[in-house]
C-alpha cells in the first residue's frame, strides 16, 4: 500500500459465479487501508440461484458459434446487473464499484486464452456504477496461468493462517512461502460431485450423506489419484475443459452406483487436499467455500492431516471469493497490484482488470 492510499475507505460489491453453477454470489463490503494494512467487513451478501434459462446458457456457451457466444456474453452481463441493482435496493447500498469476476467458460492459459462471460459494460450501463471485469486475461498475456487470483487477497486479509484452502467447484491452496506468496488449483471438488450427484436427482450432495454411504472403489481411486496433472508443480491451474477431456473418461468408462462414485471421489479430494497442507500441528489453516460445509469431505481431510482446520462464521465460509474479487477490483481502481506473478508463473505482478467508469 503507499502513503497516498492510507485512510482511504471503499464500499465495493464483488460478484462470483462458480463452475458448480450454484448461483451468482453478490457480496456488499467496507474496505479501510491503513498502515499497509487492509480491514474489511462483509456488510451484506446473498446468493442468486441461476433460474433455468440462465444456467442452460453458461452450461452451453461452451459450444456456442461466435455470434451467440457475444450474445450469451451481453444477456448474462445484463442479468448480472440487474440483480445487482436489485441488491443494491433492497439493502440501501451506496457502493463505489462492483467487481465482477464473470463465469469462466474458457480457461486455456497453455495457448494464450482465458474467457470469462457477463459483460461488465452492461453491468455498469444497469446499475449505473462503475465495474471492474475479466481480471485474468492481462496476468495470460504477461504468461500467466491467470489463476488463482484470491492469493493475493488472502496475503492482505488472511496473513495470519499458514495456508488458505478454497474448496469450490475446483480446490485451491495460497501460503506464504520465503516471503512470497505462492498458489495453485489442487483438484476438481464440487464440480465434479455435484455433477454426478444431479444424476442421482440432487442439486448437491448435502453434508456429503450420499458419499458417507457409498464405498471405496480401488480401482477407480487408483486411477484418479495416478492423473498426470497432479505431478506437476506449480503454478498451475483447472478449468472445465479439462475435466471433461481427462477426469470424467477415467471415470466414465464403467458403470458405478452414485453412492460409490461419489464415496471415492470425496476420498480422491480430501486425499489431494491434505496432501498438500502444512505438516505441523500447531499451524492453523482457513477453509472457505461450499465444499468447507461437507461435513463428510471435512472429516476425511482432518483424519489425514496434521494442522488444524479452521472454518469461519456462515458469511465469510460462503462468500470470501466475492469478497476478495471486491477487493481485487478496489485495488485495481486504487491502481495497486492485485495479481501476483509468483501465484500465476507470469513475467510480472501487474493491476488487472478492465474498468467501465460510470460518471
Amino acid at each position: 500500500m503507499s502513503s497516498e492510499t492510507n485512510g482511504t475507505s471503499i464500499r465495493a460489491i464483488g460478484l462470483m459465479s462458480g463452475t458448480s453453477l450454484d448461483g451468482l454470489d453478490i457480496a456488499h463490503c467496507t474496505f479501510t487501508f491503513k498502515d499497509r494494512a487492509v480491514r474489511f467487513t462483509i456488510n451484506c451478501a446473498e446468493t442468486i440461484e441461476y433460474p433455468l434459462r440462465i444456467r442452460e446458457l453458461l452450461l452451453n456457451a461452451i459450444a456456442s458459434g461466435a455470434a451467440e457466444f457475444c450474445r450469451i456474453h451481453t444477456e448474462y452481463g445484463k442479468w448480472t446487473g440487474l440483480q445487482c441493482r436489485d441488491f443494491i435496493t433492497k439493502h440501501r447500498l451506496n457502493p463505489d464499484l462492483i467487481a465482477s469476476h464473470g463465469h469462466t467458460i474458457f480457461h486455456n492459459p497453455a495457448e494464450g486464452f482465458t474467457t470469462q462471460i457477463g459483460s461488465g459494460a452492461d453491468i455498469a450501463a444497469v446499475t449505473g456504477i462503475t465495474t471492474v471485469c475479466d481480471f485474468r486475461s492481462l496476468d495470460v498475456a504477461l504468461g500467466g496461468q491467470g489463476a488463482p487470483l484470491v492469493p493475493a487477497g488472502d496475503q492482505l486479509l488472511f496473513s495470519e493462517y499458514a495456508a488458505c484452502v478454497n474448496i469450490g467447484g475446483f480446490s485451491n491452496l495460497s501460503m506464504t512461502n520465503d516471503n512470497h506468496r505462492i498458489a495453485w488449483d489442487i483438484c476438481p471438488a464440487n464440480y465434479v460431485l455435484n455433477h454426478y450427484a444431479s444424476k442421482a436427482g440432487m442439486a448437491f450432495d448435502k453434508d456429503g450423506e450420499t458419499a458417507r454411504t457409498g464405498k471405496l472403489l480401488p480401482g477407480l481411486f487408483e486411477r484418479l489419484q495416478q492423473i498426470e496433472w497432479y505431478k506437476l508443480s506449480p503454478p498451475k491451474s483447472l478449468g472445465r475443459e479439462w475435466v471433461e477431456s481427462v477426469f470424467f473418461p477415467l471415470i466414465d468408462k464403467e458403470n458405478h452406483s452414485i453412492p460409490d462414485l461419489l464415496h471415492t471421489l470425496t476420498v480422491h479430494i480430501a486425499s489431494q487436499i491434505a496432501n498438500v497442507l502444512p505438516d505441523q500441528s500447531d499451524q492453523n489453516v482457513l477453509f472457505t467455500g461450499g465444499g468447507a460445509l461437507n461435513i463428510f469431505l471435512m472429516e476425511l481431510i482432518a483424519k489425514q492431516s496434521q494442522c488444524r482446520l479452521i472454518i469461519p462464521d456462515s458469511l465469510l465460509t460462503n462468500y470470501k471469493e466475492a469478497l476478495i474479487f471486491a477487493l481485487l477490483g478496489s485495488l485495481r481502481i486504487l491502481e495497486h497490484t492485485n495479481c501476483l506473478s509468483g501465484v500465476t508463473g507470469a513475467r510480472s505482478d501487474s493491476v488487472s482488470g478492465a474498468v467501465y467508469f460510470r460518471r
